[in-house]
């Protein structure tokens, strides 16, 4: 991409990159596209490499990326109730652009550690509460569907 751009452009390649860091850094620091700059990155990479360990024979990597999209759907749920008051604290979306690569970085493992020291004792403490509540969802649900089901089987045969 850098070198068509360059030859098309008629540039050195180096300004090719600093063009692209300029651009991205305007856009996380001046919140013209933040947002979605931040979502790509916490999702396009980690979602390829979700991909690659998914289609590879060794499951060890299937853990990896799973605790991430468990620790990321919980950081976004987290940031849907506060996002409104997130975004006017300057440099937000550089932080949480950071924060997105601490988490699936090979090197740092940020999503586990959220995961082991944050997520999962949250999670045991109130696994038969949840439990409970799903069942109960589920039961709920069915009995809904049922009632879906016999009110259009009634309206058809009627």
């Amino acid at each position: 991409f850098i070198t068509a751009a360059s030859k098309k452009l008629g540039v050195h390649q180096i300004w090719i990159v600093f063009g692209l860091g300029f651009v991205t850094t305007a856009f996380l620091f001046f919140g013209f596209g933040a947002g979605l700059l931040c979502n790509m990155v916490g999702f396009i990479y980690p979602a390829y490499m979700s991909f690659k360990a998914i289609e590879s024979e060794d499951k060890s990597d299937d853990t990896v990326w799973l605790t991430y999209w468990v620790v990321y759907a919980g950081f976004n749920i987290l940031e849907s109730f506060s996002d409104y008051v997130l975004y006017w604290i300057p440099f937000y979306y550089a932080v949480k652009l950071g924060f997105l690569i601490w988490l699936f970085s090979p090197s740092t493992r940020g999503a586990k550690f959220l995961y082991d020291h944050v997520l999962k004792p949250a999670l045991l403490r109130g696994e038969k509460h949840i439990d409970t509540a799903l069942a109960h969802a589920g039961q709920v649900t069915s009995a809904v569907h049922d009632a879906a089901r016999n009110t259009i089987n009634s309206t058809q045969s009627g």
